[in-house]
């Protein structure tokens, strides 16, 4: 299904999964994913999202556009043949991480995901998608009780995207896509 919208989300960096902070939410999924970046500048991403919890797996082509709090963002499956097809173009290791998508009290939901684990640039990060930006910008990690777990908001901040991180990691110095 092909998804087209105006993503709206918050970004925190954290100590890991709330679990491991001895914080209780309801657990609605778990994936495991690869990804890696064709472009970063506009984002041109392919990611491979195995679904643990429901057991399948997905294929997906995205493009995103713009930075900070909202930016435009089309995604479509695709055939997983296409996907290997570009992971070779790529020509460098796609990004590990898992995500467990947690629900919040107000609807929302808090997704966590663990980068690279097992290796000197591993992080964690949490991710708040919002219906809109004054959503967004009204939240409080209070209202879950998440104060002490969504402490460190790095909402925009250069160098703090998934983008950003594969620049420093997969590329050689001044490299900007992710062709060979």
């Amino acid at each position: 299904m092909e998804y087209n919208h105006m993503e709206i989300e918050r970004k925190w960096m954290v100590s890991g999964f709330p679990e491991e902070s001895g914080i209780t939410l309801p657990l609605l999924k778990v994936e495991k994913m690869e990804q890696g970046y064709l472009s970063v500048e506009p984002t041109v991403r392919i990611r491979k999202e195995d679904n643990v919890t429901e057991g399948h797996c997905a294929y997906i082509l995205c493009f995103k556009k713009g930075r900070g709090l909202s930016r435009q963002e089309l995604e479509f499956p695709i055939e997983t043949d296409k996907f290997e097809s570009l992971k070779e173009m790529i020509g460098a290791p796609l990004i590990p991480k898992v995500r467990k998508s947690y629900q919040l009290q107000n609807g929302l939901v808090l997704e966590v995901s663990r980068v690279d684990d097992g290796t000197p640039t591993a992080f964690s990060y949490a991710e708040i998608e919002y219906p809109s930006e004054d959503a967004a910008n009204a939240y409080d990690p209070r209202t879950d009780h998440l104060e002490r777990y969504l402490t460190d908001d790095v909402t925009g901040l250069p160098g703090q995207s998934m983008g950003a991180y594969w620049i420093q990691t997969r590329l050689p110095q001044g490299e900007e896509g992710g062709g060979k």
